[in-house]
């Protein structure tokens, strides 16, 4: 009976570590988004003082028409960068917490396997049906989520890549209004 003790502490602090890092690698990824924004706020500031000062400038309404139309097409092109450096961010930060979150998943899963085999073993005379039956559950339970988890991660993958068309779509867009301009 220690030994399973044993085990389920393990598998427990397995888990614990597992959180640990899923929160670390969330961490990073909110701290690279925050200085993206950071610079990206940094940058808008000075500009928009300095493109307040050209306007108050314009002598006439024609300079100001000719000065909003120079504006117009940087701010579209940063926009769009924006959003691209603001996918690749999230998407390398999906990708390193989906990657860390099967491998704690499965080693988790391993450890409670550990754990129930241990338990059965160390199960009183005529448990032998609930045992059983407390184990074709937690298999058929692992067979439901390790479904649910291939689902969500081909539903992850489909958004990341329409994302991705859609933020090229626009940069294209932008850089074909830009060349006309």
């Amino acid at each position: 009976m220690n030994n399973t003790a044993e085990k389920l502490a393990a598998t427990s602090k397995a888990a614990l570590e597992a959180a640990q890092t899923l929160a670390t690698k969330a961490q990073a990824g909110a701290e690279k988004l925050t200085n993206l924004n950071m610079t990206t706020a940094k940058a808008t500031l000075g500009e928009s003082f300095e493109q307040v000062q050209a306007v108050l400038g314009a002598k006439d309404p024609q300079a100001l028409a000719a000065l909003a139309a120079d504006i117009a097409k940087p701010l579209a092109e940063k926009s769009a960068a924006y959003a691209q450096e603001f996918q690749n961010i999230v998407a390398g930060v999906s990708a390193e917490f989906t990657q860390a979150a099967q491998a704690n998943i499965a080693d988790m899963q391993k450890g409670f396997a550990t754990l129930v085999e241990s338990a059965t073993k160390n199960a009183p005379a005529g448990t032998e049906s609930a045992v059983a039956f407390f184990t074709q559950a937690m298999s058929a339970s692992q067979n439901a989520f390790q479904t649910a988890q291939a689902t969500a991660q081909q539903a992850v993958d489909a958004a990341q890549a329409n994302f991705a068309a859609a933020s090229k779509q626009a940069t294209d867009v932008v850089k074909k209004a830009s060349k006309k301009a």
